[in-house]
C-alpha cells in the first residue's frame, strides 16, 4: 500500500515546493476573500442603520387609510392629507351647498397645498373663508389675475393665503400657502344652485372627484413659407390648460382611498316629501319634523371617487307643475319660474318618423362597469326602434367606425346587425370625440319630412370642450343633440352645455341599474314632441329675462327662467305650442313665493348665455368678457376671469424658511379601469405630487416617466488579487498532483521492465 508523507517531499523537493506554494495562495486568497466579505457585512449593516433611521418616520405598515406616503431617499415621509365635508341645505327650488377641505399638514416642513376638484356645473361660487385656528379670514372676489398677484404676494411674505380658481364651470383649484408643520387650515366654499327637476322627480348632485382627461396633442401650423424654403409656425393648442385639469392619480391598486368625505343634506323642499333615495351611496334619513328631512351617509365618510346624487318625490301623486319665487336684492328684483307644461300623449297626434344617429364611446375611459352601461343602454335603444325609423351607429376611441355608409331603416336584419356590432366593443384608446360628432351631423340624407336626433353615449372626459361646441354650433342644421352621460363621474359641463347648443337634453346613467329606467325616459323625449315656440312676457315690468332665447322643452322637463325685474308688478305670460296645439299660462307676480340666493343664479344663468353667445359667435370674445366680469364682479361670483382670495394678515412662516409645494392626489372614479387608462400598471408609486397626470391615451412626450428604481446596495470597493492568487493555487496544487502521480507511477514502470 502506498502511502504519502515527508519523506516523499524530501525525495521530490520541487513537487513539494509546487504544492505548499499553492496551499500559501489558495490560502491567501481565502483570506482576502473573508476579509472582504466581513467589510461587506459591516458596509451592509451601517447602510442599514442609516436608512432606518431615515425612515423611522414613518413605515408603509403604519399608514392609516387614505394616506398617501412619498419616499425620498429611502425614507417614507407622509404627504398633505385632505379631509371634506359636504353640507347642503335645499330650500323650495334651491339648495345651499358649503364645502369644507381640511387640509392638514404631518410633515415637518412648510407647505403649499393645490387641489383640482369638482363642483356642480349650475353652482354660482360665490364664498370662500379660511379658518386658521380662532381666526376666521373672508375671501374676496376679484379679477384672476389681480387675485393671482395678491396670492403669490402673501405666499412670499410668509402669510397664510387661499385662492380658489375657476378651471371650468365644473372644475375649481384651491391652493392654500404656508401651512406649518403639524397644522390644520381649513377653506370653506360655498355656491347656490337650482334644485333639478324631471317629472315627478326632484333631484341634486355633488360631483366629488375629476376624472382623468384626455387632452389632444397641439398641432403646430406652419405659416408664410418663403421662396427659400423657410417659414415660420404657430402651435394651436385644443386645451391651453392642459396642466391644471390634470391632478396626479392614484392606482387603487396600490393605494388606499384618498380624501375621505362626509356629506349631510337638510331637505326643506316646499311639499311634503315621499321617497328619498341615493343611487351611489348608502344614507339615512331623520325627519326632525314634518317639513325637513335630514340626510346623512350611513357608512360614515366614503372615498371621494363618484359623484353623490339624491331624489326625492312629492308625497301627492304628482309634483307641483308650477313654481313662482322672488328675492329683492339692491334696488332690484329677481324672479325664478319653474312651469312644467302638459304632456302630449303620442295617440293624439302621428308620430314623424325619425333617422336616429347612435354615436357610443369605447376609449379607454370607458373601461370597466362604463362600458357594460354604454353598451346595455345602446342595445335597449336598438330595441325601442320603429320599423319606419331610420338608424346608424358609430363607434370611436382614438379611431372611428361608422356601421353604415348611411342611415338604414330599422327592420330586423340591420338592428340584428347592429346588436353584433355593438355587443363585440371593447372599450380601449383615446377620446377623440370631435370627429365622431362632426360625423354623427353629417345630415347625408336631408329628409326633411323625418325627425333628426343624435343620441351621444359617453363619459365626457375630454379637455377640448370649447371644440366640441364649436363643432356642434357650427354642424348640427336640422339636428337635435341628446347626450347620455355615463359612469360614476361623468363631466356634467360638457353633457349640458352640448344638449343645450344642440336643442336636445341631458340623460345621466350611473349604474347598469338605471339604464332601463333611464332610458326609456330619454325615449319619451325622443318619441314624443318637444314644447316648441316658447316666449314670456311681463305685463308691467321691466325685465332682463334669461335665456333670452327660451329653448324647446321635451316631456317632463319643466322651463326655468330667470328675470331681474325693475318692480315686482303685474304678471308674467309663457306662450308656447305643445305638439300641434297652442298653450299658455299666466302667473300673477304678487304669488311669488320667497326664495334664497335668486339674484346669483340670475348672474351665473346669464353668465352662460354669454359663454354660449360667444361660441355661436353671436358676441366677439372681447364684447363676452366683458359681460362675464361685470356680472362677476357686481354679484361676487367666480369665473373664468374672476377668482376668491383670502389673506391672513399675520406672517407665519418664519422668513427664510423653504415652502414645498404639495398637489394633493385624486382617485380614480369608481368602476374605472387604471390600465386602461394609463398602460401598464407603474411598478411604485409616483414620488412626486409635482408631477402632472398625463393621460396614458396621449401624445407620448407626455407620459408621466417611470420612478427610478430604489438605490442598490453599495458594496465596499475591495480591489484585490485574491481571486488571481486563489485561481494560480489552484493550478500548482493541480500540476502537483500530476507530478505527484507521475514520479509514483515511474519507479512501478522501471521494475516492470
Amino acid at each position: 500500500m502506498n502511502t504519502y508523507d515527508t519523506a516523499d517531499h524530501d525525495e521530490h523537493p520541487l513537487l513539494g515546493r509546487l504544492i505548499k506554494l499553492g496551499l500559501f495562495l489558495l490560502a491567501q486568497g481565502i483570506a482576502v476573500m473573508l476579509v472582504a466579505f466581513v467589510a461587506l457585512l459591516v458596509s451592509f449593516g451601517t447602510s442599514w442603520s442609516a436608512t432606518t433611521e431615515q425612515a423611522s418616520l414613518l413605515q408603509p405598515g403604519d399608514a392609516r387609510s387614505g394616506t398617501l406616503l412619498l419616499k425620498e431617499d429611502g425614507a417614507y415621509t407622509e404627504a398633505i392629507r385632505l379631509g371634506i365635508d359636504v353640507d347642503i341645505t335645499v330650500s323650495g327650488p334651491t339648495l345651499r351647498t358649503r364645502v369644507t377641505q381640511a387640509f392638514r399638514n404631518p410633515t415637518k416642513d412648510w407647505v403649499e397645498a393645490t387641489y383640482v376638484y369638482p363642483l356642480a356645473t349650475n353652482g354660482a361660487v360665490d364664498t370662500m373663508k379660511m379658518v386658521v385656528g380662532d381666526r376666521v379670514i373672508v375671501g374676496d372676489v376679484k379679477e384672476r389675475q389681480q387675485a393671482r398677484v395678491i396670492y403669490e404676494q402673501a405666499r412670499s411674505a410668509g402669510q397664510k393665503a387661499a385662492l380658489t380658481e375657476q378651471e371650468r364651470p365644473n372644475i375649481f383649484t384651491n391652493s392654500v400657502a404656508n401651512i406649518g408643520p403639524g397644522e390644520t387650515v381649513l377653506v370653506q366654499i360655498e355656491y347656490q344652485e337650482p334644485v333639478h327637476q324631471s317629472g315627478n322627480e326632484y333631484s341634486l348632485r355633488v360631483p366629488l372627484v375629476v376624472a382623468p382627461r384626455y387632452n389632444p396633442a397641439p398641432i403646430v401650423q406652419s405659416v408664410d413659407f418663403r421662396n427659400d424654403g423657410s417659414g415660420w409656425g404657430a402651435t394651436s393648442d385644443p386645451v391651453p390648460d392642459r396642466d391644471r385639469i390634470s391632478p396626479t392619480v392614484l392606482d387603487p391598486a396600490k393605494n388606499a382611498p384618498v380624501n375621505p368625505t362626509s356629506i349631510t343634506v337638510r331637505l326643506k323642499a316646499g311639499f311634503a316629501v315621499g321617497e328619498v333615495k341615493s343611487h351611489h351611496h348608502n344614507v339615512k334619513t331623520e325627519s326632525p319634523d314634518n317639513a325637513t328631512r335630514i340626510v346623512t351617509l350611513a357608512d360614515g365618510a366614503v372615498p371621494a371617487d363618484r359623484d353623490f346624487e339624491l331624489t326625492w318625490t312629492p308625497a301627492a301623486q304628482k309634483a307641483p307643475s308650477v313654481g313662482l319665487f322672488r328675492e329683492h336684492v339692491g334696488d332690484a328684483d329677481y324672479l325664478l319660474a319653474f312651469v312644467t307644461p302638459p304632456s302630449v300623449e303620442q295617440a293624439t297626434q302621428k308620430p314623424l318618423p325619425r333617422e336616429v344617429v347612435f354615436v357610443i364611446d369605447n376609449s379607454g375611459s370607458m373601461g370597466g362597469t362604463s362600458i357594460v352601461q354604454a353598451k346595455a343602454s345602446l342595445l335597449y335603444a336598438l330595441g325601442r326602434l320603429q320599423p319606419a325609423d331610420r338608424f346608424n351607429i358609430i363607434r370611436f376611441d382614438d379611431t372611428m367606425d361608422v356601421l353604415f355608409p348611411a342611415s338604414v331603416s330599422a327592420d330586423a336584419a340591420h338592428v340584428g346587425e347592429a346588436t353584433s356590432f355593438v355587443s363585440a366593443l371593447q372599450a380601449r384608446g383615446g377620446t377623440e370625440m370631435v370627429p365622431a360628432m362632426r360625423a354623427a351631423l353629417t345630415d347625408k340624407l336631408s329628409d326633411t319630412g323625418m325627425v333628426r336626433q343624435v343620441v351621444f353615449l359617453t363619459d365626457g372626459a375630454i379637455g377640448n370642450e370649447q371644440q366640441l361646441f364649436e363643432t356642434i354650433t357650427a354642424m348640427r342644421g336640422r339636428s337635435r343633440v341628446f347626450m347620455v352621460g355615463i359612469g360614476s363621474a361623468p363631466n356634467t359641463h360638457l353633457m349640458t352645455r352640448a344638449s343645450e347648443l344642440g336643442r336636445g337634453a341631458f340623460t345621466h346613467i350611473g349604474s347598469v341599474e338605471q339604464v332601463e329606467e333611464r332610458m326609456r325616459g330619454l325615449f319619451a323625449k325622443l318619441e314624443n314632441p318637444a314644447v316648441t315656440g316658447l316666449s314670456a312676457k311681463f305685463s308691467e315690468a321691466t325685465a332682463d329675462i334669461t335665456p333670452a332665447i327660451i329653448p324647446d322643452v321635451y316631456r317632463d322637463e319643466p322651463l326655468v327662467l330667470a328675470a331681474r325685474l325693475d318692480k315686482l308688478a303685474g304678471s308674467l305670460e309663457i306662450k308656447g305650442r305643445v305638439g300641434d296645439r297652442p298653450w299658455s299660462v299666466t302667473l300673477p307676480l304678487q304669488n311669488a313665493a320667497e326664495g334664497k340666493g335668486l339674484s346669483k343664479l340670475w348672474a351665473k344663468r346669464k353668465i352662460g348665455d354669454a359663454e354660449v353667445a360667444r361660441t355661436m359667435r353671436e358676441m366677439t370674445p372681447e364684447e363676452a368678457d366683458k359681460a362675464i366680469l361685470a356680472l362677476a364682479l357686481d354679484h361676487q361670483i367666480v369665473t373664468r376671469l374672476t377668482s376668491l382670495v383670502a389673506v391672513d394678515k399675520t406672517p407665519s412662516r418664519p422668513e427664510g424658511a423653504p415652502l414645498k409645494l404639495s398637489e394633493l392626489p385624486v382617485n380614480l372614479p369608481a368602476g374605472w379601469d387604471f390600465e386602461k387608462i394609463f398602460g401598464e400598471r407603474p411598478q411604485q408609486v409616483p414620488t412626486q405630487l409635482r408631477e402632472r397626470h398625463a393621460d396614458a391615451r396621449n401624445q407620448p412626450a407626455t407620459r408621466r416617466p417611470t420612478p427610478a428604481a430604489p438605490d442598490a446596495i453599495r458594496l465596499p470597493k475591495t480591489a484585490t488579487s485574491a481571486e488571481l492568487k486563489m485561481i494560480a493555487g489552484l493550478i500548482l496544487i493541480v500540476l502537483a498532483l500530476i507530478l505527484f502521480v507521475f514520479n509514483r507511477r515511474r519507479p512501478l514502470l522501471t521494475d516492470a521492465a
